[in-house]
């Protein structure tokens, strides 16, 4: 190329092909999408600090200590409830004990012979009878107690057998964990029991305390896939919110974590109020920023098949006055079509929505007035 020497060539040429003016124009466009995340983020700071200087909130997050709840009210320094006896740790830390073991183990089902499990398991078995042997001393009722040994009894027994005969199999696994059942269900009992009654007894302070001021409140907890529905937080927290404030002022938020962190929520909080706020002024619908806006733009993009009653994924089914493209595309491939139900933006349900026959409202965009 003209008036480039040779020693730059190799890193200037080929120039870059210039973009057309097709593609120009769209990056220019899409620019406004990557600028409106920075200004939402600033807004965000702002609608958060604004929420809580008027309401109260309540975050009650999972932890491996029985949970954590923390009360904000406006004005005033954030509340952080105690945490349950340690006995809450104590028993469900033997528990997973077991589970433990089978994660030593399963990975070599195919090889035991290899011996890559045995320094892990060692190291484990010590530290079990380091419990075991302490026992009596555990701070927990005796009732617990029996669980508590027979489970670590056994633990200890199972891997004395894999390290002393340098091998197992799934039908000694099996014989192991199988009559575990009763002791861990005798945990899991004691645990579940001691968590529920030491935050309902948090919540009936919180409650009295707030007054009036608990029917602006919002109530907030986190969960995995695996805690959706037997979440025992959201299940407390529900007892004291009513049925009239799911997925309104009590929330689920499903998280990626185990844990997290309350400034995490408190954003997710603060996001969801304001989105709200946004779809009243532009869509004249409080709850519609709840649901995916593009979802129902492919709902009404589906077009021309006037009240068909189509198969939902869970048996449930949903009647659509115009969707198409999506049936005929599914069914072109052999393909059973499954939608999510159409329920109303505003429901009670537990806690999520999933039945259209609930709830209120419009439920989709088309059907805001």
């Amino acid at each position: 190329m003209t008036g480039i020497p040779d020693f730059l060539a190799n890193v200037v040429t080929p120039v870059p092909k210039r973009p057309s003016p097709a593609e120009v124009a769209a990056q220019r466009a899409i620019t406004l999408n990557d600028a409106m995340f920075g200004i939402y983020d600033d807004a965000l700071v702002h609608f958060q600090e604004n929420l809580l200087a008027n309401c109260p909130v309540i975050l009650g997050l999972f932890t491996g200590e029985g949970g954590e709840f923390t009360l904000y009210r406006p004005n005033q320094e954030p509340l952080e409830a105690p945490v349950p006896p340690i006995g809450y740790q104590v028993v469900k830390s033997v528990g997973h004990s077991a589970m433990a073991v089978y994660e030593l183990v399963a990975p070599y089902l195919g090889d035991p012979e290899s011996g890559a499990w045995r320094a892990p398991l060692e190291t484990y078995r010590l530290q079990q009878r380091q419990v075991l042997e302490c026992a009596d001393d555990l701070p927990i009722p005796d009732p617990v107690r029996g669980a508590v040994r027979s489970i670590l009894a056994a633990n200890v027994a199972f891997m004395d057998r894999c390290l002393d005969t340098g091998t197992f199999d799934v039908e000694a696994l099996e014989r192991f964990a199988q009559p575990l059942k009763p002791y861990l269900q005798a945990a899991i009992g004691y645990c579940a029991e001691m968590q529920v009654s030491h935050w309902m007894g948090v919540l009936d302070e919180w409650k009295q305390l707030l007054g009036e001021a608990w029917e602006r409140t919002y109530g907030v907890t986190n969960t995995l896939y695996v805690t959706r529905t037997n979440n025992i937080l959201f299940t407390v927290m529900a007892q004291f919110f009513g049925k009239h404030a799911f997925n309104d002022r009590l929330l689920l938020l499903e998280t990626t974590q185990f844990t997290t962190d309350r400034e995490t929520v408190l954003s997710l909080l603060a996001r969801i109020v304001a989105d709200r706020a946004l779809g009243k002024v532009y869509f004249k619908d409080y709850f519609l920023m709840d649901v995916e806006l593009v979802s129902t733009g492919a709902r009404d993009a589906v077009a021309n098949e006037m009240s068909r009653r189509v198969p939902a994924s869970g048996g449930a089914y949903m009647v659509f006055s115009g969707h198409d493209k999506v049936l005929k595309e599914a069914r072109a491939r052999g393909l059973e079509p499954l939608m999510p139900p159409l329920a109303p933006f505003h429901s009670q349900q537990w806690p999520w929505r999933t039945d259209d026959t609930q709830g209120e409202g419009s439920k989709t965009l088309a059907e805001v007035q």
